[in-house]
């Protein structure tokens, strides 16, 4: 140091814009908590925008940007633009924009398939989001409160069952109901948009339908795992509604697993039961134990009258109970319902499948009439 001096006092002629700091200055050779905040999140802060016409520019993206969040009511962290930074990739026709806050970019995901410039483009995730980690830092999900209707996004148009994510599903057995057809696809995540086509003279589906979820990132996930699985005599075609199917990234094949799994349960649940008819079978609504004591086996009896009665013209309730000598006895644990016709039979099933019982969700199949008339209750 030069004689009498400090460190850290100005050398003269030497980064003059750089020093001294004074007591509770800014030093830029330090980094700051807001900076060190402002990196960790970035990940979750930055939203991808493909698609872009070669007339977008880094100033048109941020101002379109700040433009549309502001109209759909998405700017959540306080006055201001919600845009920090973009970066363009011209060749690509892609950018990255930065937002001011996670939530915000998380609200920025309900305007994919916008238009921009006439263009609809697609806004996601980019590839290096992390959702385990984001999910500590603020909502993943867009507000359920965003105006889209603003920037003329609405369920059918661009936001709801239009745009890049939009999924075709065709194959569906034409006995599917809206409802089947929903649980099946919900095992991935829920639904921003769902339309089963039907025929418009008479009602019936027509054996495709469209969606789009809430989470883009499992759209590949859903497509990979539903096409080509056989519901009953027909086989799924499940891809992107505009584009080729696309494979899912390494990181996702876990929940890929996961989902196969899930779906093979559900198709169990439907090739045994999907046919509509007069019977309905309950499963994990009774254990062998309750129905072994008279009183408590006439109590269930009477409770399931009094709950299947209200869905139609109940004519019989079976509720097979374990014989004395422990000898095996078939249908155990489960609750036979018949009704007069299959509509009645129909809004039990749908009415029940699903619900809680006892702490266990009920399964509810429709059963066939011939089995149930021979006392089959295997």
């Amino acid at each position: 140091y030069i004689a009498g001096q400090l460190p850290g006092s100005s050398i003269p002629g030497m980064f003059p814009n750089m020093l001294p700091f004074a007591v509770g200055q800014f030093n830029p050779l330090v980094m700051q908590p807001q900076a060190m905040t402002q990196q960790a999140t970035r990940h979750a802060r930055r939203v991808y925008v493909g698609g872009l016409p070669p007339s977008a520019n880094e100033q048109s993206v941020a101002i379109y940007f700040n433009q549309v969040m502001a109209a759909i009511g998405g700017n959540t962290a306080g006055p201001g633009d919600a845009v920090l930074n973009v970066y363009i990739n011209h060749d690509k026709k892609f950018a990255f924009v930065e937002m001011r806050s996670v939530e915000e970019a998380s609200n920025a995901m309900a305007l994919d398939g916008i238009l921009f410039e006439g263009a609809p483009v697609k806004v996601r995730r980019p590839t290096d989001y992390n959702p385990s980690l984001a999910a500590a830092l603020g909502p993943s999900q867009p507000s359920s409160n965003l105006n889209l209707a603003a920037v003329g996004l609405t369920p059918g148009s661009a936001g709801g069952l239009e745009g890049p994510d939009r999924i075709f599903v065709g194959g569906l057995p034409y006995y599917f109901t809206e409802a089947q057809v929903r649980e099946l696809l919900e095992s991935f995540g829920p639904l921003r948009g769902f339309d089963l086509v039907k025929d418009r003279e008479t009602g019936n589906s027509k054996g495709y339908a469209f969606c789009v979820y809430q989470d883009l990132n499992v759209t590949d996930i859903a497509c990979a795992a539903l096409n080509g699985i056989k519901m009953g005599d027909k086989t799924l075609t499940v891809r992107r509604a505009n584009q080729g199917s696309a494979q899912p990234r390494p990181e996702q094949e876990n929940i890929l697993l996961q989902a196969q799994q899930q779906v093979q349960l559900q198709k169990l649940v439907y090739q045994v039961g999907a046919l509509p008819t007069k019977v309905v079978c309950l499963t994990q609504v009774v254990t062998a134990d309750e129905l072994k004591d008279d009183e408590e086996y006439e109590d269930i009896m009477e409770d399931m009258r009094l709950e299947a009665g209200k869905y139609g013209n109940l004519v019989k309730v079976v509720i097979p109970r374990p014989h004395p000598s422990g000898e095996p006895v078939s249908g155990v644990g489960k609750v036979f319902l018949e009704y007069a016709d299959v509509d009645g039979s129909t809004k039990a099933k749908t009415a029940m499948h699903g619900r809680k019982f006892g702490g266990n969700p009920v399964v509810a199949v429709f059963y066939p009439e011939n089995k149930f008339a021979d006392e089959d209750y295997d």
